[in-house]
């Protein structure tokens, strides 16, 4: 699979709409590390598994009882793994070698609108297990027309599929997590991500920074930021109090400014992966003022590719609190006056816990905001990110360094990875019989 990240590389291009560096990288070797993390957590929860072990129990002056036990480590049966339009492989690999690692077969149905990275990821893997002797069938492929929705529900209910790994929409994933009670299912669905800030060094930094966060790839990431709360009676900074307005415009001079150059701003945005993100784009410029429209770009290598710029839009969590509390899943974020720093907390952490998120991030100088904005995110059951402003966003995630997502909100049932993603996925059957003691029997002095 690595050699052949390129190719993956350009498929996950062309069927997402990454542009080439963030598909080639997410596509490809950051793909890898989350399967070889999942691997490494399964042989860590496989080899804490013996083969086999003695047991005794002493019996007074008799000869103690002993047995000889054997453990066999037995597969759930087979996996579906349900892929997702925006990123098939790095969300897709997890569950798929978390599967084949404790010894399941495991059906790979991509999303309809990304099917050819997955293809091509199945392809190698029966290729390789052709080449040691396998049936190639532990892993197959099912490619689906779109509105397969009927379809997918008559699999995932099949008595004979007991695991499910989805990436995808809250409505789908509940609907698995409801009905699917002959599987252990995985999901990842919708969340809505959050930033709450308090007080800055340099203003330019923090904005250069979620203008960046909120642009890559035109926001179609899980983990991209949608509200961003910001008290009405501005913040500190290290040149003085900045007003709630001067802040909103700093957050959107920076946007425009990083997407003012199509040709340099196309190959950080991307394109729209689907028209349902485009009437989205259409139905939340009516939610508020906009601060900054979103934009068609035309991009110079592909003639008619769907490019948007950010749409920024300004809010109060006076009034809007029904706009801000679900996700607008795309390049749409929302300035949100708060009444304090103490609200903005408060709101990041109860929406959370309620609705989902994968990210929170917070900005301030204040070493006590700091300590309950990290309570806020143990009761939102969300990772937390603090003060980034260099070359690290909150949209990033890395293997064997990050979980992605807890389990402990909606917007997940499951972290990438840990223990509990793989440890369910595999059972053990013992067996014992009697054997000779190994200890000779206690004399009596």
């Amino acid at each position: 699979m690595n050699r052949a990240s390129f190719e993956i590389g350009y498929s996950v291009m062309h069927t997402t709409g990454q542009a080439f560096m963030m598909a080639f990288q997410a596509g490809g070797p950051h793909a890898q590390d989350r399967a070889l993390e999942a691997v490494v957590y399964a042989w860590d929860q496989l080899r804490r598994i013996p083969a086999d072990a003695h047991w005794e129990k002493p019996q007074g002056k008799n000869p103690p009882l002993a047995m000889h036990k054997r453990y066999t480590v037995a597969p759930r049966g087979t996996g579906l793994v349900l892929g997702c339009c925006t990123f098939p492989t790095w969300n897709g690999y997890p569950g798929l070698f978390a599967d084949l690692a404790t010894g399941n077969t495991v059906i790979v149905k991509p999303h309809p609108g990304a099917i050819l990275p997955l293809a091509v990821t199945v392809r190698i893997a029966r290729d390789v297990l052709r080449e040691a002797g396998f049936d190639p069938n532990v892993v197959t492929l099912l490619a689906t027309e779109p509105n397969d929705g009927a379809l997918v529900q008559d699999l995932a209910l099949r008595p004979e599929i007991k695991l499910i790994d989805f990436t995808g929409s809250t409505q789908n994933g509940t609907w698995l997590e409801r009905n699917a009670h002959q599987a252990q299912v995985y999901t990842e669905k919708a969340g809505v991500n959050q930033i709450v800030i308090d007080s800055v060094d340099d203003i330019k930094a923090v904005a250069r920074n979620i203008a960046f966060s909120l642009a890559l790839y035109s926001g179609q990431m899980c983990t991209a930021p949608q509200n961003i709360y910001v008290p009405r009676g501005g913040i500190r900074t290290a040149d003085g109090t900045l007003g709630f307005d001067e802040v909103a415009q700093a957050i959107a001079g920076a946007v425009q400014k990083l997407v003012a150059d199509p040709a340099r701003a196309v190959e950080l945005l991307g394109a729209i992966q689907n028209d349902g993100v485009i009437q989205r784009i259409g139905e939340a410029a009516k939610l508020g003022r906009v601060l900054v429209e979103s934009q068609s770009l035309e991009h110079p290598a592909f003639a008619g590719a769907r490019v948007r710029t950010p749409l920024v839009l300004q809010l109060d969590a006076a009034t809007d609190y029904a706009q801000f509390t679900k996700e607008w899943f795309g390049p749409i974020s929302f300035v949100i006056a708060t009444d304090s720093t103490a609200q903005s907390l408060d709101l990041a952490g109860s929406i959370a816990a309620e609705h989902g998120a994968l990210t929170l991030s917070v900005y301030s100088t204040d070493e006590a905001v700091l300590d309950a904005a990290h309570e806020a995110s143990v009761r939102g059951g969300v990772a937390l990110s603090i003060n980034l402003t260099g070359g690290v966003f909150v949209n990033q995630s890395a293997a064997f360094s990050d979980f992605h997502g807890t389990g402990a909100n909606p917007a997940a049932n499951a972290a990438l990875a840990d223990a509990a993603f793989v440890a369910n996925r595999f059972r053990v059957i013992q067996s014992r019989v009697h054997v000779e003691p190994k200890a000779a029997p206690a004399v009596a002095g």
